[in-house]
């Protein structure tokens, strides 16, 4: 298998439309990296100009300590995995499966060897080998399309939103066949989805892009907990985490967020307040995820001075949660609280939230403060 290494890698297209800004990434042997990000953020450019697919305007690719910027895709020894699974739909499966090595002559006696291997790892049955792909569901076609890359043994697979055509259930299910079918070949692993429930649930680590830029590289639960910026927290966690502008005042028992105008106040706890001085009076963005926000009457953590009163707007039952949309003034918000809980439109509710657990982000730059 294979370290993936890029340094300083920019993407310019016609017109100077920057696609990736000077990427620096380190993707460890056997690694699972998998980029999220939303539509149009530089993630399958990237993946692109690692097989080879995309020329990079500057920088540097290296793949197992070779430079590969000059060098073919074919000849860089990845394997691709696409989005519309690219099957020859004259072929049989066993024929889609062999024919990367069939072009390279391999002995025929080792290319079926290789494909009844590959086959026997990903349930492909005897029957559905001499099947073309037309016979197939969208499932069973995307294990070819992952069989056709297991077979080459290459340094590194690539896969560029390979289950973004699968209904919901069959989604969850290819997700946990590809993690496993990772464990199983120890091989480095290279992902890119929009989607960051198969992001959190199948990367060891995650690259969050935006607008070309890497934003943030850590593991799923630091992305979580510890995000450096407003995008990373906004986009990282469903429902995401909900927002709150206004400033840090300094009043009577410590330091306080507000917002000008519209009432609400909230008491931060001490041991988030030394870093927090230095924004006295300074404009900043208060963030809670949902999960962190309850009834009053319910919350372990809740104090008389960090509470909301609001209006209960939609309830959404998920079976052993429930997100409650709620409005107070201007603002809404989101809660995540147990299944059991029960609420109902139009009900007024005290809301807690667990200051222990908040964010705070510079109001200008959108970087974690705390």
């Amino acid at each position: 298998m294979a370290k993936v290494i890029l340094e300083n890698v920019c993407k310019i297209y016609p017109g100077g439309v920057k696609a990736v800004d000077n990427a620096n990434l380190e993707i460890n042997d056997q690694e699972f990296m998998v980029f999220v990000g939303p539509s149009g953020c530089g993630k399958s450019t990237t993946l692109r100009m690692i097989a080879g697919l995309e020329e990079i305007s500057s920088g540097k690719i290296s793949i197992d300590g070779r430079i590969v910027n000059d060098v073919p895709p074919k000849d860089r020894d990845i394997a691709m995995v696409f989005q519309n699974y690219a099957l020859y739909p004259h072929m049989t499966v066993y024929k889609n499966m062999a024919f990367g090595l069939m072009l390279r002559k391999y002995p025929k006696a080792e290319i079926d060897q290789r494909v009844r291997e590959a086959a026997q790892i990903l349930g492909i049955t005897d029957e559905q080998l001499e099947r073309k792909p037309k016979a197939l569901s969208g499932g069973q076609r995307q294990r070819v399309a992952v069989g056709r890359a297991i077979v080459r043994k290459p340094k590194a697979f690539l896969f560029d939103e390979p289950l973004s055509n699968l209904d919901a259930k069959m989604r969850v299910q290819m997700r946990a066949e590809i993690s496993k079918l990772h464990s199983r070949l120890n091989s480095t692993m290279i992902y890119v989805t929009h989607d960051q429930v198969e992001a959190m649930t199948m990367g060891d680590r995650i690259v969050v892009m935006k607008d070309g830029l890497i934003q943030q590289v850590a593991e799923p639960i630091d992305l979580y907990d510890n995000p450096k910026n407003m995008f990373v927290a906004g986009f990282i966690g469903s429902p995401p985490m909900n927002f709150f502008k206004g400033v840090i005042e300094q009043r009577s028992g410590g330091l306080w967020f507000a917002e000008s105008g519209k009432g609400f106040a909230i008491r931060v706890n001490d041991d988030m307040a030394g870093k927090l001085t230095g924004h006295v009076g300074k404009a900043v963005v208060f963030g809670i995820r949902p999960e962190d926000i309850n009834e009053k009457a319910l919350a372990s953590f809740a104090k008389p001075d960090q509470t909301m009163n609001a209006t209960v707007e939609v309830v959404e039952p998920m079976g052993a949660e429930v997100y409650i949309y709620l409005t107070s003034g201007t603002h809404n918000f989101t809660a995540r609280v147990n299944g059991h809980q029960r609420a109902t439109v139009g009900q007024k509710l005290e809301m807690a939230f667990d200051m222990k657990k908040c964010h705070f982000f510079d109001g200008a730059t959108e970087q974690v403060v705390v």
